[in-house]
């Protein structure tokens, strides 16, 4: 039975993923900042470990992980999920206290979780592991007012190209999958309209957010041999492709 730990497991993305890993047959651990949601995951379903952590402190990191290798001996796929948006400004007008957060969760907090898996998967008999990074359409093509979201996407996919190049003597893959409009709490307002690069406000496109899940899941799926370097999934009709 293979194992995955997801990240904002909680809410949105990461509790579709968790759903559906655990009904497709998976050992399953789910990393958030609220234990009751990911208490609620656990109830639910067998083998869910439910680990309360901030992914910014590392200690507590460290020890989640060790918790769930303990429990299952094996730690065969980390979903680096976890991450939060800015309120939509223009660069003058946004906080730094806004731009610090948002890179301290997406970035820092994302380096912290990959360090974790990397060196448990570099350790572990039999040797190897899969980190799947969740990046998002805006690590490509930026919305307005979105400097400090946009910035963060795009080290994502810095992290995922060095994290490859490095897993590769150890067996340890590494792929990104962008997303764009799945209706989440955080996409939500997407149904109500948002600005655009043009000035207008317009309601955009959305996705069942069980579409991400299963492409997680195809993703996490493969053997060692292969990898999803990255792959988008998005809403067919969101103004992506042209953005602006």
């Amino acid at each position: 039975m293979k194992s995955i730990i997801i990240t904002g497991g909680g809410a949105g993305i990461g509790k579709a993923c968790a759903e559906t890993f655990a009904e497709a047959g998976w050992r399953v651990a789910v990393i958030g900042r609220r234990p009751e949601p990911l208490e609620a995951l656990a109830d639910r379903y067998d083998g869910v470990l439910a680990l309360p952590c901030d992914v910014t402190d590392e200690v507590a990191v460290d020890a989640a992980f060790d918790a769930a290798q303990e429990a299952w001996g094996q730690i065969d796929v980390l979903f680096n999920n976890a991450g939060v948006s800015a309120l939509g400004a223009t660069i003058d007008a946004v906080p730094v206290a806004d731009w610090r957060r948002c890179i301290d969760i997406n970035v820092t907090g994302s380096f912290i979780c990959a360090r974790a898996a990397f060196a448990r998967m570099k350790a572990q008999d039999p040797q190897g592991g899969r980190i799947i990074n969740n990046g998002s359409v805006s690590a490509y093509v930026p919305r307005w007012g979105s400097a400090p979201y946009t910035a963060s996407k795009h080290a994502i996919t810095g992290l995922t190209r060095s994290i490859s190049l490095d897993g590769r003597p150890y067996n340890i893959a590494c792929g990104q999958i962008d997303v764009g409009n799945a209706l989440t709490e955080m996409a939500e307002k997407m149904t109500r309209g948002v600005p655009q690069a043009d000035g207008e406000i317009a309601v955009e496109p959305v996705m069942d957010v069980a579409h991400v899940a299963e492409s997680v899941l195809h993703m996490a799926g493969l053997p060692l041999a292969a990898n999803v370097q990255f792959m988008t999934v998005m809403a067919s009709g969101m103004p992506y492709i042209g953005r602006g």
